[in-house]
């Protein structure tokens, strides 16, 4: 997956797993909670293994 698909999966798997919702309302108020609560850290990490994932494969 490229950086953004993991960032998608990371969202679904904190705020989305298991869940309906009653109003699109709530869908978006549910995304801007996840959102504004992922770690500058956890996106960072996502990131680098997608930049050292390539590196490496371009190197071989």
């Amino acid at each position: 997956m490229n950086p953004i698909e993991q960032v998608w999966a990371d969202i679904r798997k904190r705020g989305f797993k298991n869940k309906a919702f009653k109003a699109l309302d709530d869908v978006i108020d549910k995304l801007q909670e996840v959102v504004q609560g992922l770690d500058c850290s956890v996106l960072k990490t996502i990131v680098n293994k997608q930049g050292f994932s390539k590196f490496v494969s371009d190197f071989r």
